[in-house]
Order: C-alpha cells, then sequence, then structure tokens
C-alpha cells in the first residue's frame, strides 16, 4: 500500500473528543480528491451520533473480518473493537483514515509514506466538555482522558504535523494546505 499504488495515504489520528470525525467530514466535502475508509467498530451508535459515523458491526462479524485478513489495521479499546478495512479507494483519490493513535503507528509501520496528520484538543477541559457534549457516560469520559495522556506522546512521537483543534474553521484549512503541499512535495520526487 504505497503511495504508488492508491495516491497519499493520510491518516487523521489523536485521542477521544478532539473533534477528529468532524474534521476529516469537512476535509472531505472541501476536498474532492480526498474519499474517507469508514472504520468499522462493535460499539454502538451514539445518540445524535451519524448512522454512517462508522460501519457498526456485531464482535462476531469483525472477529470473522479479522479471520478474513479484512482489516488494515484493528485494536481492542475500552471493551470494543475499532478497525480499518483494507480500503479500496476509487482511481485518482486520496485515501484519509480516521483512527485511534494504536492503528496510526500500525499503518506508519505498514506505509511509511502514509502522512499522519496528529490533532490534539487545545486543553484537556475542552477534551472533557467536548466528551460529555458528546454523550459519553462519566466513567467513559474519565477513561478516555487517562487514554489521551498516554496517547499523546506516541501520537505526537511519529506524527508529521500536530494540529490543535481550538477553531474548527482554522483547523481544516491548516489541514488541507498541508495536504497540498504534501501532494505537490510527493508529485515532484
Amino acid at each position: 500500500m504505497s503511495d504508488n499504488d492508491h495516491g497519499l495515504v493520510i491518516v487523521v489520528s489523536g485521542p477521544g473528543g478532539v473533534g477528529k470525525s468532524t474534521i476529516v467530514d469537512e476535509l472531505v466535502k472541501k476536498d474532492l480528491q480526498l474519499w474517507l475508509s469508514r472504520s468499522w467498530t462493535t460499539r454502538e451508535c451514539r445518540q445524535g451520533e451519524a448512522a454512517d459515523a462508522y460501519k457498526f458491526v456485531t464482535r462476531q462479524q469483525f472477529e470473522q473480518h479479522i479471520a478474513d485478513g479484512g482489516f488494515l489495521e484493528w485494536t481492542s479499546f475500552l471493551g470494543n473493537f475499532y478497525g480499518t478495512p483494507t480500503p479500496n479507494p476509487p482511481a485518482g483519490k486520496d485515501t484519509v483514515l480516521e483512527i485511534e493513535v494504536d492503528g496510526a503507528q500500525q499503518v506508519k509501520q505498514l506505509n511509511a509514506d502514509a502522512l499522519l496528520l496528529f490533532v490534539l484538543p487545545p486543553s484537556r477541559q475542552e477534551q472533557k466538555a467536548r466528551l460529555r457534549g458528546r454523550g459519553d457516560p462519566e466513567q467513559k469520559v474519565e477513561k478516555r482522558l487517562r487514554k489521551a495522556e498516554e496517547e499523546e506522546p506516541v501520537g505526537k512521537a511519529i506524527a508529521d504535523y500536530v494540529i490543535v483543534n481550538d477553531d474548527l474553521g482554522s483547523t481544516v484549512a491548516e489541514m488541507s494546505r498541508i495536504i497540498i503541499f504534501e501532494r505537490k512535495q510527493r508529485h515532484d520526487r
């Protein structure tokens, strides 16, 4: 899975509650060359969450897909599975993966040319407010915040770019500039 096979692979990663889904949705709307690979999960759809935010599957379906070798990466997180099916983007499209830090590490190991954009919250308080705002139960909020403390140093270390999501419009604009720059750099190689 190199750049030559399917175009640029863009990994948007970061701890829970930083706004990855919202950012990626805006990026894909703005840049018609981007194709979003929908991750699979065994967790329940959150109240108010778009039904296509993930491909929501049973544990049995997920485990079968693992057995079939159908995932680029997958992980177990807070009692649920999350995974990225092996991408198959339309011709001429760059693939966007919106994944947790564990998955981002796996993708970087498989494809050193993947572009990793690591997103941080402006503060832990803001991250907590976002997690609560999306309806996460208090114990999950606390677990996700503890997990973020572990993930952030790893994500920063493997990232090509680190972006603080303090304003959605600015974050999307910055990521768009980075993607355009990286496309040009890689094209000129």
